[in-house]
């Protein structure tokens, strides 16, 4: 089975940390181990619903083991669970428009399988989520980069595109944009971009893969319509995940969108359905209306790791970095001065124990060491405080 989205990131977290564990060697220099890693957008694990999974576990046990262990689809709770609340939003999300896979990695590393032939034209935001992207390229795709700004995706950067490939006869097969608290930016659309990226969708007769992952963990500012919601004429797929909201070992993701994009999805989702197991865990755990007390929680937990990040880089970056506030999600994401280059940067706190994602890693184009990620979702309270004080002293002493 080809790999999720996450894989990337997950499989440089491994080398990682088999390189951290190799036996230390004494020189002349010695790089010491990164105990501080801003660089993985993971979840906080002391935010596990682990009691109230386990108690939905052992209810399923004992009253639905014949179906839930057995052969069989996933379960129908789980389906209207999401359902309505996709309908909550305003998207229209009846059973022929749903696909569950295994997390929202899987489901969108299913679209090279779909849409792509080498050569083909696929648009996506610059920076961008990397670890979905590279699926694109190793399908053969070629990616037209449209410019993020505080705003998110320039939508009359991606008309003027869209306008230039239509004069060259050319259709892009998708564009990929994540338009809610953006990885990596952290930034949000606000609705007068995201009519004009529908309507021109429409237009120019182009799909929209709406990656929506991050969409319940908001800390500020007013929700803003999903582009699925939006969309009055199909061309809006819409991919979201319980990753982020439940657990990321939990593997469960879904889209919602035109049935005959549901049905070719399905088509080469060569496993099959998901499994029943944690289909009716899932199920049934947001069927007991938990799950939004839940997610309040995790809400106040990353507000306040949020704004300790923001409050620690105000007293401790030089003033030339401009840090973006988000409204919610994972990711801090810095501008850094001309003179200071983000890889350059990263080997450097390496050596004082500190890691971060450089810009590099999130351009298609091999733009981005201007600038750095900070994933302030995992590390406890006490390490956000000390990774930015580390990482500020560094840039303080390049800044002598």
């Amino acid at each position: 089975m080809a790999a999720t989205a996450n894989s990337y990131e997950i499989a440089d977290l491994f080398a990682e940390r088999a390189k951290n564990l190799a036996p230390p060697t004494y020189g002349t220099e010695l790089t010491k181990i990164v105990s501080v890693s801003f660089t993985y957008g993971l979840a906080d694990p002391t935010l596990f619903p682990d009691a109230d999974l386990a108690a939905t576990t052992a209810d399923l046990l004992a009253k639905e083991a014949a179906i839930a262990l057995n052969y069989g689809p996933p379960s129908a709770q789980l389906y209207e669970q999401i359902s309505l609340r996709l309908e909550a939003q305003g998207i229209a999300a009846d059973g022929d428009r749903l696909l569950i896979g295994y997390g929202s990695g899987q489901i969108l590393g299913l679209l090279p399988d779909v849409f792509i032939e080498p050569g083909d034209v696929v648009i996506v935001e610059g920076p961008t989520f990397l670890g979905v992207v590279a699926r694109f390229v190793h399908a053969g795709a070629r990616l037209i980069t449209i410019p993020v700004d505080e705003l998110g995706m320039n939508v009359d950067a991606l008309e003027e595109t869209l306008s230039d490939l239509k004069k060259q006869g050319i259709r892009p097969r998708f564009i990929y944009t994540i338009p809610t608290f953006h990885n990596p930016t952290g930034t949000t659309m606000p609705l007068f971009r995201r009519q004009k990226l529908v309507a021109l969708a429409a237009e120019y007769g182009v799909l929209v893969v709406e990656d929506d992952a991050y969409k319940d963990l908001r800390f500020q500012g007013e929700t803003v319509p999903s582009l699925a919601s939006l969309d009055q004429e199909g061309w809006v797929l819409y991919v979201s995940t319980f990753s982020k909201i439940i657990a990321p070992g939990v593997r469960l993701g879904f889209a919602c969108g035109d049935p005959a994009i549901i049905e070719r999805l399905a088509m080469f989702k060569s496993e099959g359905p998901v499994g029943p197991f944690v289909s009716h865990v899932v199920g049934r755990y947001c069927a007991t209306g938990k799950l939004d007390a839940h997610i309040q929680k995790l809400i106040a937990c990353y507000k306040h790791k949020c704004n300790l990040l923001l409050e620690a880089i105000a007293a401790e970056f030089p003033s030339d970095i401009v840090a973006l506030r988000p409204d919610g999600g994972f990711f801090v994401w810095c501008k850094l001065p001309p003179d200071i280059s983000a890889k350059a940067l990263l080997s450097a706190c390496a050596q004082q124990g500190v890691s971060f994602l450089p810009g590099t890693r999130c351009y298609a184009n091999g733009q981005g060491d201007d600038a750095i990620r900070l994933a302030f979702s995992f590390q406890p309270k006490d390490k956000i405080v000390e990774g930015i004080a580390t990482l500020g002293a560094v840039l303080r002493e390049w800044q002598r």
